[in-house]
């Protein structure tokens, strides 16, 4: 039973995105609205994020969407890898960064100091796997990105015990797309 679950997955830049208008967005948060739903279905609690651009931030939007929706219980953490990570960011990206603070349930840090080096991530993610019991990933290893390193972290896990990984590849993606296509193709007719 995965009562909390780490949500992660490819920075904007990685997959060609650099709005977060783009329609590519609305795609990767209906596949992650859709796992997260499964998860739920299996008591799921709290999605832990370290507030990176991209899927962590998108998913967080999709967390807030289904508290709204009827999920009031669903909390979402927000620990950061280390202190005022978004320092570098444009005012767009913090300002979003910020919203999204604004509305978590619980903020932390897993290293109470700024940024020092890439061990960093490396405890960061050793913190979330021993924290949760369920990876959602936007990643596909065909197409290797920052969350290579969660990935290969998590697969190591699981390998010490019951740990559930699931992957939305861009071949889901493309299958909501279709889905999608194909429904608003419907509704024409009708």
């Amino acid at each position: 039973m995965a009562k909390v679950a780490i949500i992660s997955g490819y920075k904007p830049y990685e997959i060609g995105i650099f709005k977060n208008n783009d329609p590519a967005v609305v795609y990767i948060k209906k596949a992650l609205k859709n796992n997260l739903l499964a998860l739920l279905e299996n008591g799921l609690e709290w999605v832990l994020i370290s507030g990176q651009l991209g899927t962590e931030l998108w998913a967080a939007e999709v967390v807030f969407d289904l508290q709204l929706e009827g999920y009031a219980d669903l909390q979402l953490a927000v620990i950061t890898p280390f202190l005022d990570q978004e320092e570098s960011w444009n005012e767009v990206n913090k300002e979003w960064y910020e919203s999204i603070l604004a509305q978590a349930d619980f903020i932390d840090s897993v290293s109470h100091k700024r940024y020092e080096n890439p061990s960093q991530f490396r405890l960061k993610n050793q913190f979330f796997l021993e924290k949760s019991n369920a990876l959602l990933m936007f990643y596909d290893p065909e197409k290797e990105g920052s969350p290579k390193y969660l990935y290969e972290t998590a697969r190591s896990h699981q390998e010490q015990g019951e740990y559930d990984i699931r992957l939305i590849d861009f071949y889901e993606l493309q299958l909501l797309v279709e889905e999608e296509q194909m429904n608003q193709n419907d509704d024409v007719e009708n």
